[in-house]
């Protein structure tokens, strides 16, 4: 290990770092600054910030592991994030979302759900949904950069969990959206340019695109018996329909981060940060192309690895990640095996700023919405100042951060994948119906809204708790009230409570809103709907 030439490194990112949160600290005098950043982002910040916030190490360290578990099979992923992710979610729903967010003075995305249906409960619900799970999905992006320093630079696991949580810490309690957005645009471009040339020294290392996949097609003989039996048919290749490995892939990977991604709150609060829809649009080209490099080459450089680890260790990568101690596989380490065992040491300190980038960039996203939710929806009180509002969000930044860090600590092996799909289906389940349906559905009653947002979380919730295997397993629950993993037997117990809740919570606010549409309170729908009343010169005005 080159110590100079690390801490070189390691001091342009963080001073770099640094000083953009400063700035987002220099210019943020108010609760909207704090916020949304003032509704005046153009659209590569966003789209940048947008992607930086979506793509972390959950993404390139725990779904690149189980690329190299599952195999090019991930890449469906990739083609939902872009399609739902930035195409739906820029066109459909940002539009809308920035629309109805500036008509009603709307500042988080609680704030906005409750406003859109004139409901406390629905704010306070919602808010309580995001300050309780996002946690989860915090820790597994820490873990991840977290793993990664502690391989690639031989330091103590909980010294890595602790510098990376200090950091992100430091620049979102100081700057806000604007020091998160500044940040993640640096970032997200470093991640860009990295992953490009991952992509490149891969294929370079295995013998070229060809080589490279022919040899991988070629190691299907390796594929454990465990996961034969699952229905596991090569990394090249799907699992066998309706088998096990085919309804984690598909339900769980695919479809609950895929779909989950439209009803992010993070990600949603983005759209209100852009002074236009025009800015929207121009944000699709640079979005997409950031996830298809972010998440397209992590999928693939994970199943890649493979080869890498039969040519030099003559084992696959699950076998490879096996711990000496524990004699388990933790699928979280294969991405960081691979970069500090196939390539130069000093493409190891760049790549490990690249995760730290993703892990921050993401982290810093998450804290925020931890925080507005706690400071800005469950508690604000009456007539405080706006630098009240900011104290409370930055106290609610720091409990965030304190839940996040112990729950990395005591979070099982392998965890980042799945904790990952646990919140986006949660999120979906629970938000994207109400979500929706406030934006395109004038007919929605608010107590449909309501009961629909609940009916979606308590399925998902039971599932995950008492019927879904990777999850049972995970809370216990199951176990010890019922003596099993989970109360039901195959396939139930092997699809993911996305597959159950969803449609729960769409079923429910539509059956609930027909049947109590005398309490619909019309003049407030017209005032949400009010953007869509306005004449094009009017809407013209907006937009400048």
């Amino acid at each position: 290990m080159d110590y100079i030439v690390l801490v070189i490194v390691v001091l342009l990112y963080l001073g770099a770092t640094v000083y953009l949160g400063w700035l987002g600290y220099k210019h943020t005098r108010s609760a909207s600054d704090y916020y949304t950043a003032g509704g005046e982002v153009n659209p590569f910040l966003m789209a940048m910030g947008y992607g930086a916030a979506f793509i972390s190490t959950s993404a390139i360290v725990g779904f690149g592991g189980a690329a190299a578990v599952y195999g090019m099979s991930l890449l469906w992923l990739t083609v939902f994030n872009i399609f739902f992710g930035v195409f739906i979610a820029f066109v459909w729903i940002g539009r809308r979302t920035r629309a109805m967010g500036r008509e009603l003075s709307a500042q988080t995305f609680p704030e906005l759900l409750g406003s859109r249906y004139n409901s406390v409960f629905i704010r306070k619900f919602s808010a309580v949904v995001i300050a309780c799970a996002m946690p989860l999905y915090a820790a597994a992006v820490m873990i991840g950069g977290a793993r990664f320093m502690e391989l690639a630079l031989n330091v103590n696991y909980t010294f890595a969990l602790l510098l990376v949580a200090v950091i992100v810490g430091a620049y979102v309690l100081a700057g806000g959206m604007k020091g998160v957005l500044y940040t993640s645009a640096f970032q997200g471009t470093l991640m860009l340019l990295v992953m490009f040339f991952l992509l490149i020294f891969t294929y370079r290392v295995l013998g070229g695109v060809t080589q490279a996949h022919t040899s991988l097609a070629a190691l299907k003989h390796l594929v454990p018996e465990g996961l034969l039996l699952d229905g596991h048919q090569g990394w090249t290749a799907m699992p066998a329909t309706f088998s096990r490995s085919w309804w984690y892939v598909i339900s769980t990977l695919v479809l609950g981060v895929g779909i989950g991604v439209l009803a992010q709150p993070q990600l949603a609060v983005r759209y209100m940060t852009v002074r236009s829809n025009k800015e929207l649009y121009r944000a699709l080209v640079p979005g997409g192309v950031f996830i298809l490099l972010m998440t397209g080459v992590g999928f693939t450089v994970g199943a890649l690895s493979n080869v890498y680890f039969y040519e030099n260790l003559g084992k696959i990568a699950l076998l490879a990640s096996v711990n000496p101690v524990t004699n388990t596989p933790n699928t979280d380490t294969i991405i960081p095996l691979f970069i500090t065992s196939a390539l130069p040491v000093w493409v190891g300190y760049v790549f490990m700023l690249t995760l730290l980038s993703a892990a921050m960039s993401t982290l810093s996203g998450q804290f925020h919405s931890i925080a507005t939710s706690v400071s800005y929806d469950l508690y604000q009180p009456k007539g405080g100042s706006p630098q009240a509002g900011l104290k409370l969000a930055r106290y609610g930044t720091i409990l965030g951060l304190v839940v996040t860090v112990v729950l990395s600590y005591i979070l099982p092996v392998s965890i980042i994948a799945i904790a990952t799909a646990i919140f986006f289906g949660l999120c979906a389940a629970g938000f994207l119906p109400v979500y929706v349906f406030g934006l395109f559905w004038k007919r929605v009653t608010t107590i449909g809204a309501a009961m629909g947002m609940v009916a979606g979380t308590l399925v998902y919730l039971f599932s995950m708790l008492f019927m879904y295997g990777r999850m049972t397993t995970i809370f216990g629950l199951s176990s010890l009230i019922f003596g099993q993993t989970s109360i039901v037997t195959f396939p139930y117990n092997v699809i993911d409570p996305i597959v159950y809740a969803l449609p729960v919570s769409f079923v429910v606010t539509v059956i609930v809103s027909l049947a109590t549409q005398s309490s619909l309170d019309t003049s407030h729908v017209e005032k949400c709907f009010a953007f869509m009343r306005k004449k094009k010169a009017a809407l013209l005005t907006l937009e400048k």
